[in-house]
């Protein structure tokens, strides 16, 4: 039999939808064709975003038997997973960090499969080969390494094999314990955190603010439109820019992935005030982008985190990923996991230094999540 030839192919709209969808079989929404495609034709990542998409394809007899969303990345945004640190002692010694090829779903820190494959195949069979690719088109373009960021377990394994440097992060999830109502998530609270929580969406409730959630058909073109507006509006504030999403992504992913989207709705007076865009698979939710019209107090918080415990609780999903960041998402019951990144940079004078950061990374990564259990706001359990 033929060896396998690994292709990288620079818009994910010349391969098969079908083909590439076959590969990735767990309802994991971010390496769905669609959202991928979106991204790209709305031209989100592409030409001047400094994401320029090269998706690497392991073709076997001209048949699509595994694949990785890869892009060549000119700066670091957008990964959350920062390597600013490797990029200025680079810059410290007049080397170019950038380019680099990163295997990731562009602006979405949501562990997942990273690598797709047909049935019969494991990572540790294929990633050679993925392995001998990114190296090939790292020296043709001059890239100082390759990464792959918040991959699933399975892959992490291969790539501890072929000793990619591993780095870790901690993020805040909520857990559903089998909870029936959200009564029986809050009973697990202190007395004074979950008086706290009430308070919140009280204030919220008695402010007028009324929510909805919208999915499939409810998503139409208007309701997109007015999201991207309240997207766009809370990053011009937060950050000075209007977000790395163009209005046309979200009119795509409207289209392509309205079985995925959920969008929790804030109403006030008939208007349409606020939003918190989330994608789901068949257990979990993902809290993507949040945006509002009018600043209210708790809005984020009842918008962002209470709206989407309740879905998960409604629809008996196990977990709520809400996105990086965030050590405010622990009183509201949300608990810090660890998350991984995988690296190789071609630099071997500062192997041992990266080696030293990354060992002393994680050790202070754990100690911090272990800081962060205990400001849970759960009563003591026997």
């Amino acid at each position: 039999m033929p060896s396998p030839e690994l292709i990288f192919i620079p818009a994910i709209s010349q391969i098969d939808a079908k083909h590439w969808d076959a590969l990735f079989t767990d309802g994991y929404p971010f390496t769905r064709h669609g959202f991928l495609q979106a991204l790209e034709q709305g031209a989100s990542v592409g030409k001047n975003t400094g994401w320029l998409v090269q998706h690497a394809c392991l073709y076997q007899e001209g048949r699509l038997i595994a694949a990785m969303p890869c892009y060549i990345k000119t700066h670091s945004y957008g990964e959350y997973l920062f390597d600013w640190a490797f990029a200025e002692a680079y810059q410290h010694h007049q080397l170019d960090y950038y380019p680099k090829l990163v295997c990731a779903i562009p602006f979405t820190p949501a562990a997942g499969p990273r690598l797709g494959l047909s049935p019969g195949y494991q990572p540790v069979q294929v990633m050679p080969w993925f392995e001998q690719g990114l190296l090939t088109l790292s020296e043709r373009i001059g890239a100082s390494g390759y990464q792959c960021l918040f991959c699933e377990p399975s892959l992490e394994v291969a790539l501890q094999r072929q000793n990619w440097q591993r780095r870790v992060n901690v993020q805040f999830h909520w857990l559903n314990r089998s909870y029936s109502h959200m009564d029986d998530f809050l009973a697990r609270f202190s007395s004074r955190k979950r008086k706290n929580l009430l308070k919140e969406r009280a204030r919220v409730h008695n402010s007028g603010v009324r929510f909805t959630t919208l999915s499939g058909d409810a998503l139409t073109p208007k309701v997109w439109q007015q999201f991207y507006r309240f997207y766009r509006r809370t990053y011009q504030k937060r950050a000075g820019h209007n977000g790395y999403l163009t209005q046309k992504t979200l009119l795509l992913w409207g289209e392509h992935c309205r079985d995925h989207c959920v969008l929790f709705a804030a109403w006030k007076d008939q208007t349409m005030v606020a939003g918190a865009l989330c994608f789901r698979s068949h257990n979990t939710l993902y809290g993507r982008y949040w945006g509002c019209e009018q600043e209210l107090e708790f809005l984020h918080f009842e918008a962002c985190y209470y709206q989407g415990i309740e879905y998960c609780i409604e629809h008996g999903l196990t977990r709520f990923d809400a996105g990086a960041q965030g050590e405010h998402k622990l009183q509201r019951g949300f608990e810090p996991r660890l998350c991984y990144g995988y690296f190789k940079l071609f630099e071997r004078g500062f192997n041992d230094a990266i080696t030293d950061y990354c060992q002393r990374e994680e050790q202070q990564m754990q100690h911090y999540q272990a800081q962060c259990q205990q400001q849970l706001p759960f009563k003591h359990e026997k």
